[in-house]
């Protein structure tokens, strides 16, 4: 038994959707467990689509998942020659909910909307790949993993999944190999639909691995693998074709855009290796991420732009660790900001936040009651794990630094333009 997902990139073309065909043939004779998040940029659209309904432009929001409709219709057809069974069911849900006023919160209305990337994309492709004679069961995940209703963040009831995925999922590998599903979304005990939050598609596969105890996860995206570095921001970023899940999870803390921490939990519970692959090259065999440690790494390298330094002093030159634990714990939590860096003398903090202007705006005022508030923006949080000297000074050559900080291990410096 193994697990794959596909994420949007290896199915936003007809051609690309037939070498995801290619690579599930390749596998002939194993029990598969698919995942497929929506096509391209369908979860963007539908988002859209979410926003103009909430402001109560209805017909906007038609307009809107109109071309979203016609667009699945278009490649649907172009596949098989007609719309894929199911695909009107999963536009009515949607354009009824379109035609009713909101009277819930936005996120609730989020989760009803674009949860339908998923169950489109899904039930093209199982069509697809039935007509060419790879047999697939469809699943409609909501009928699976049940959460919370803790709407775009829902927590999973393990032991209600765990009973479906015996119940429902199990029984179809004895008729048919390949299981298609959807990542990202799932539904509560009202058959509300509901979102995962970041990452939910990645995460929705370990937690089929996991209880389904596969022999491995493959991610297929359109990289060779994971990088030490990001290629768009460093082209000379060197592929890496093992890591420890341990080393995920620092990389994924640290903002690499690589693996969310969630997903390799699920896994590392049962030893269960994840495997990121390129769908364009599907012979590369890409990076294993295991128990195993791994020595001699490269320096891995990870450069947040839009970063904010905020230095709060006390107003009354009181020691600062006097306040630290309530009151700045208290105005980080309730306005929703993680701290990326800190640092706190005897009457002041540091402290490195992500640039979002309207948190940053409301966290300053509301802390400006206790502390004189100094914000400076365009800055770069830069992160090297593994480091040396040497690429010390080439990354930070030339440019101020505000803060660093340096472990064994790692270093931090938030840095800007001279």
């Amino acid at each position: 038994m193994k697990v794959f997902k596909f994420g949007g990139a290896s199915i936003n073309s007809i051609d690309r959707i037939g070498n995801v065909a290619k690579i599930i043939q390749s596998y002939k004779g194993e029990k598969l467990l698919v995942i497929i998040s929506a096509m391209g940029k369908i979860t963007n659209a539908l988002e859209k689509v979410a926003d103009a309904f909430y402001s109560g432009d209805k017909t906007t929001a038609l307009l809107l998942f109109n071309q979203v409709k016609e667009e699945h219709i278009l490649v649907s057809e172009k596949l098989t020659k007609q719309p894929a069974q199911g695909l009107m069911d999963i536009f009515t849900e949607v354009e009824w909910l379109l035609h009713d006023k909101p009277v819930r919160d936005f996120d609730y209305y989020y989760d009803q909307i674009v949860c339908c990337g998923e169950l489109l994309s899904t039930a093209i492709v199982s069509n697809f790949l039935n007509s060419v004679d790879i047999k697939n069961q469809w699943v409609d995940v909501r009928d699976i993993i049940r959460t919370d209703d803790n709407f775009r963040d829902a927590n999973i009831d393990w032991d209600f999944t765990l009973q479906k995925v015996q119940e429902v999922i199990l029984p179809f590998f004895e008729t048919t190999g390949i299981v298609i599903t959807q990542g990202f979304i799932g539904a509560t005990d009202e058959n509300e639909s509901t979102t995962l939050g970041r990452e939910g598609s990645d995460f929705s596969a370990a937690v089929f691995a996991n209880m389904l105890d596969a022999e491995s996860q493959t991610i297929w995206k359109d990289v060779e693998g994971v990088m030490n570095a990001d290629p768009n921001q460093f082209p000379d970023a060197q592929f890496i074709s093992r890591l420890s899940y341990a080393e995920v999870i620092e990389m994924a803390y640290f903002g690499a855009q690589v693996i969310h921490p969630k997903t390799i939990k699920p896994l590392q519970n049962k030893g269960i290796p994840l495997h990121v692959r390129c769908f364009l090259n599907p012979a590369s065999p890409g990076t294993i991420i295991s128990n195993d440690p791994v020595h001699q790494l490269p320096p891995i390298i990870v450069l947040k732009n839009n970063q904010v330094l905020m230095q709060l002093s006390s107003l009354d030159f009181s020691f600062v660790e006097d306040v630290l634990a309530v009151k700045l714990h208290e105005l980080f939590l309730v306005n929703k900001i993680r701290l990326n860096l800190s640092q706190n003398g005897a009457i002041s903090l540091l402290c490195c936040l992500d640039d979002n202007p309207a948190k940053i705006e409301k966290l300053a005022l509301a802390a400006s009651e206790f502390f004189d508030v100094q914000v400076e923006k365009n800055c770069q949080l830069l992160t090297i794990r593994h480091y040396n000297e040497e690429i010390i000074k080439t990354l930070t050559g030339g440019r101020v630094q505000l803060l660093s900080q340096k472990t064994i291990a790692t270093i931090q410096v938030l840095m800007k333009d001279a």
